[in-house]
Order: C-alpha cells, then sequence, then structure tokens
C-alpha cells in the first residue's frame, strides 16, 4: 500500500511540476488551449493589430472620413449632371453614369466598414456572416469600376477611329447592354466564395477574402490585369491614330499653305501689271479657298478631338495604374509568400494599398470634369445651386465655342 501510495504521491507531484513549469513558460497557456489558438496564429502569420492613441485615431478617422465624403460628392454630381443635362444626356455619358454608380457604392456601403475596421486597428468587428457579404460588396463594386473604365477606353478608341460604323453611341439599348455584361462579368467574381468553390478567410478578429490560389489568380486576372492591357493597348492605338493624324494635319496644313501663297502670288502679280483677274477666275478661286477652310476646320476638329481622347485616356491609365497596381500585386503574390490560411503582410502596408486603389474612385470624377468643359460647368452650377437655366447656358456656350472653331 506504501509503495503504490508512495507511486501515487509521485505522479500527482510530477503533475504539479509539469503544471507549474507550463505556467511559468506562457501563463496564458490554458487560455490558447482553450480559444485563442487562432489569435496567436493570426499574430505569427503577421495580423498583430496596432493599438492607436486617441489622437492619431482623430487624424485618421477625420483623413478617412474626408476621402469618402469628397468621393460621395464628385461621383452624385456625375449622376445628377447626366441626368439634368439634356446636352449630357446621351449613350455615350451611360457609362460614365455607370462608373459613378459603381464608385458611390465603393463609398457608400464599403469605406465606413473599413474606417472602422483601420480605427480599430485592424480588427473585423461584424461577424463573419457580414465578413463574407463586406467581401463580396467590396468586389463587385471595385471590379465594376475598373472594368467600366476599361470599357470607357475601348468606347473613346472606336468612337474616335470608326466614327460612322461604330453604333454603340448613337444606341441607348446597346449602351445598356454593355453595362448590363460589366456588372455581371463583376459578379462572376463575387459569386464563387458563396458556391463553395473557395472560402473566405475569417477567424478571431480577420476577414480576408479567399486565399484559394486558383481563386485568386482568376479574380485578379479578371478583376484588373486583363483590364489594364485592354486600357494600355487601346491607349497606345490612340496616341498612334493621334500622332498620324498630327503628321497628317501638318503636312495638309502646308500643302494649303503652298496653295494660297500661289494663288495670292497670281493675283499680286496681276495688279502689279495694271490687269484685273478675270471674273470667273476670281470666282474660282474663292470657291477653291472657301473649300480649303472648310476641310481645314473639319480636319482640326477631328485632330482637336483626337489629341483629346489620348491625353484623357492617357491621364486616366496612369492614375488607374498607380492607384490599383500595387494592391493587386500585392493580392496576388500574398497566398504564394504566406500561404491560403492567413496574411503574413504587414497590416498597415496592406491597409495603405488598398485606400489607394480606393482613391482612384475619388479622382475618376474630377478626371473627366477636367477634360469636359459641359460636365464641369454643371457642376459649377450645381455647386452653387443655380440649377434654372442649366440646359440653356450649356446651349449658349456651345455655340458660342462653335462660332470660335
Amino acid at each position: 500500500m506504501f509503495n503504490f501510495s508512495g507511486v501515487d504521491l509521485t505522479f500527482k507531484s510530477r503533475e504539479n511540476e509539469s503544471e507549474v513549469l507550463s505556467n511559468t513558460v506562457h501563463p496564458n497557456y490554458n487560455a490558447i488551449t482553450t480559444g485563442n489558438l487562432s489569435t496567436m496564429q493570426n499574430k505569427s502569420c503577421g495580423e498583430e493589430l496596432r493599438d492607436f492613441d486617441t489622437v492619431e485615431k482623430i487624424v485618421i478617422g477625420t483623413m478617412l472620413a474626408i476621402i469618402t465624403a469628397v468621393t460621395v460628392m464628385g461621383n452624385t454630381l456625375v449622376v445628377i449632371a447626366v441626368c439634368v443635362v439634356k446636352k449630357l444626356r446621351q449613350p455615350s455619358n451611360y457609362l460614365l453614369v455607370s462608373l459613378a454608380v459603381a464608385d458611390l457604392s465603393v463609398a457608400l456601403v464599403v469605406m465606413p466598414f473599413v474606417i472602422v475596421t483601420d480605427l480599430t486597428g485592424g480588427k473585423w468587428l461584424f461577424g463573419e456572416v457580414f465578413c463574407n457579404i463586406f467581401i463580396g460588396m467590396d468586389v463587385m463594386c471595385c471590379t465594376a469600376s475598373i472594368m467600366t473604365l476599361c470599357v470607357i477606353s475601348v468606347d473613346r478608341y472606336l468612337g474616335i477611329t470608326r466614327p460612322l460604323t461604330y453604333p454603340a453611341r448613337q444606341n441607348g439599348q446597346l449602351m445598356a447592354k454593355m453595362i448590363l455584361g460589366v456588372w455581371l462579368v463583376s459578379a462572376s467574381i463575387t459569386l464563387p466564395p458563396f458556391c463553395g468553390w473557395a472560402t473566405n478567410v475569417h477567424t478571431d478578429g480577420v476577414c480576408l477574402i479567399s486565399q484559394d490560389l486558383s481563386y485568386t489568380i482568376y479574380s485578379t486576372a479578371v478583376a484588373f490585369y486583363i483590364p489594364m492591357l485592354v486600357m494600355l493597348v487601346m491607349y497606345y492605338k490612340i496616341f498612334k491614330a493621334a500622332r498620324k493624324s498630327c503628321a497628317k494635319h501638318r503636312s495638309i496644313e502646308f500643302s494649303r499653305r503652298d496653295e494660297l501663297a500661289t494663288v495670292a502670288a497670281a493675283s499680286e502679280a496681276l495688279k502689279m501689271q495694271g490687269l484685273k483677274p478675270p471674273s470667273a477666275g476670281v470666282a474660282e478661286e474663292c470657291a477653291a479657298l472657301s473649300r480649303l477652310l472648310s476641310r481645314e476646320r473639319q480636319n482640326i476638329s477631328i485632330f482637336k478631338r483626337e489629341q483629346k481622347a489620348a491625353t484623357t485616356l492617357g491621364v486616366i491609365v496612369g492614375v488607374f495604374s498607380v492607384c490599383w497596381l500595387p494592391f493587386f500585386t500585392l493580392t496576388t503574390v500574398r497566398p504564394f509568400v504566406c500561404g491560403v490560411q492567413c496574411s503574413c503582410i504587414p497590416i498597415w502596408l496592406e491597409r495603405t494599398l488598398l485606400w489607394l486603389g480606393y482613391a482612384n474612385s475619388l479622382m475618376n470624377p474630377f478626371i473627366y470634369a477636367f477634360f469636359n468643359r459641359d460636365l464641369r460647368s454643371t457642376y459649377r452650377d450645381l455647386l452653387r445651386c443655380r440649377y434654372r437655366n442649366i440646359n440653356r447656358r450649356l446651349s449658349a456656350v456651345g455655340v458660342h465655342e462653335a462660332l470660335k472653331v
């Protein structure tokens, strides 16, 4: 009995020693084993939460709130302008409305939850169910914005190079089908996590889009890399067409100058000889000069339109690349570096690149207003609450500009 009890006491003492040792090595050992293992894994993956003090929260919250408010204001102005102004209410501007709706959706249904998450240091507070809904809204709205920019670049290219054979600019139904296609493609990226192909990552305080390798390649290719490639190709073709038109314009201008100089020299020679040019010859010269001026005015109009399209699309592609390329590069590389279970990217870097991408939704309405006189004038009138006679003022400005050409 004694020996057995001694053995029992020995076992108990060893168990006590192991418990003391475990508590000494890690005081929160029991807490970790009973439910906080996921938190420890998140920290090992780089998802350590940042603890901001009050001043930092005020500064960060104010900056992000201003970005959101300006994004809402700018894109709302686009929608109102196209709906109110008859001159802007044409099929070619339907794509601008689709782009503004996508960017406005990003500002209204995505940015507020991102702000709250950032102010808590990166911790997701809204549960697993809403995590999936939030990721779906984020992916669909941002993809719709990017895809619409891609379609706008194709529309601008076809409108410049094929003004007579490209019907979408005059056909509202065809343009509406193009917009519907954009949103369906965006939904095709959003739905797979809901259909079982890929599962979003939701652990304690973390809400992350699925890191499945095949889904990551598919989503980033459709949402960013393919549209970006198309936009670059369209910009190159428009730039090439504009440069060719510029060279042609210069050669025609030189030939016209030579013709006008020849006519002027002949008239001057006749005057010096004391002879009057025959009336029939004068009439022919006047008719030829009128035709030259008419063609010259038409060529100048086409040349200006091509140059403006090339400049506008160049700015759009440049801003788009600066805003979204860093984020999508990080998104593509992350599952190959960190694995499919979590993220090993520092959270401050991830959130900074994400907001840089969101900034594209802020800049789009101001880029188009900068290059579009009618949008710019409408913005000015709406901000000054000058709602009456907007259409009349724009018509008067259009007539004035036409007379100046």
